[in-house]
């Protein structure tokens, strides 16, 4: 039973068509159990649904087993172009970088965003420029490259980006998710992570998701925006829309990934097309659960 003061967190390393590595994603999993207990401490102490997903964004970030900060991967030219965003979904503001590089935590700078400007993203150098100014840290894009080679697999089909969901003791919602985006991409490209409806949405009429996978394919499905939807406007539970939209994912696009998603009420949900969605979740206070396949999975076509 939901009561007013339970609280529920998601958190995401990435979805993949790779064969399970069984040493490799052992790691992964006692990664993800860790930073959950971080961020169930924090909601545990009374902690904001916000506060806590960029907490724990943060922390995947820093993990070179992931696409995402210390683990991103290098564009086409060789160099490593990073994006993420946040949503509060009380207020519904929300803030994004994109094409940054040489930023150790964009989520931190995506935060930075939201509460000090009247934008949503901000990129390249003029992101840049606005995390020097705000005393965010910088790093060289040696240190990308260190994290590169701890986190490189020669298999080609893997994906790594990062988010993490909340519903805190006050039911207030927030989503951040966190990538390098696609390895190899063309120098400028952007994802679906920072975007928000894309890759990235949270709102406390409906939920908080977070998004992974093949970037384009979220983009052209406004994915986030559609789970958010049907949560909110149909009425949809947890499990059902995540049922909907993974479904229409591939119906529309044979689009490859998944999400996380934490509804109004504290329920969580896990959808993908691709073979793995490496998660770990906390529902309305319960126990610690991980999984490295998605509980609700819609096969594409084979391509």
């Amino acid at each position: 039973m939901t009561t007013q003061s339970s609280y529920s967190i998601a958190i995401h390393g990435g979805a993949g068509n790779d064969r399970q590595q069984s040493a490799r994603e052992a790691r992964i999993e006692d990664s993800l159990l860790s930073i959950l207990t971080q961020g169930r401490a924090m909601l545990d102490d009374g902690a904001a649904a916000l506060d806590t997903v960029v907490h724990c964004t943060r922390l995947l970030e820093d993990d070179p087993l992931y696409n995402a900060g210390y683990g991103a991967v290098p564009n086409c030219a060789g160099r490593f172009e990073l994006e993420a965003s946040v949503m509060d979904g009380r207020t519904l503001k929300a803030g994004a970088v994109t094409n940054v590089d040489n930023i150790r935590n964009p989520v931190d700078l995506a935060r930075r965003i939201m509460d000090e400007t009247a934008h949503i993203m901000l990129a390249g150098q003029g992101a840049a420029d606005f995390a020097a100014a705000n005393g965010l840290a910088s790093v060289s894009q040696t240190y990308f490259q260190e994290g590169w080679r701890k986190h490189a697999t020669t298999d080609k089909d893997t994906y790594g980006t990062v988010g993490a969901v909340a519903r805190d003791r006050h039911g207030n919602l927030a989503a951040a998710t966190s990538t390098g985006g696609q390895a190899g991409k063309l120098p400028g490209r952007v994802g679906d992570s920072p975007l928000i409806g894309a890759g990235n949405s949270a709102d406390n009429e409906g939920c908080a998701v977070s998004c992974t996978g093949w970037g384009e394919d979220f983009m052209r499905t406004a994915l986030a925006a559609q789970v958010c939807f049907l949560i909110s406007r149909q009425g949809l539970d947890a499990h059902a829309a995540a049922h909907a939209a993974i479904e229409y994912l591939v119906a529309k696009v044979n689009g490859n990934g998944g999400f996380i998603l934490v509804d109004r009420i504290g329920n969580i949900a896990t959808a993908a097309s691709s073979a793995s969605l490496r998660c770990a979740w906390i529902e309305q206070g319960g126990e610690i659960k991980t999984a490295l396949q998605a509980s609700i999975r819609i096969a594409r076509a084979a391509s």
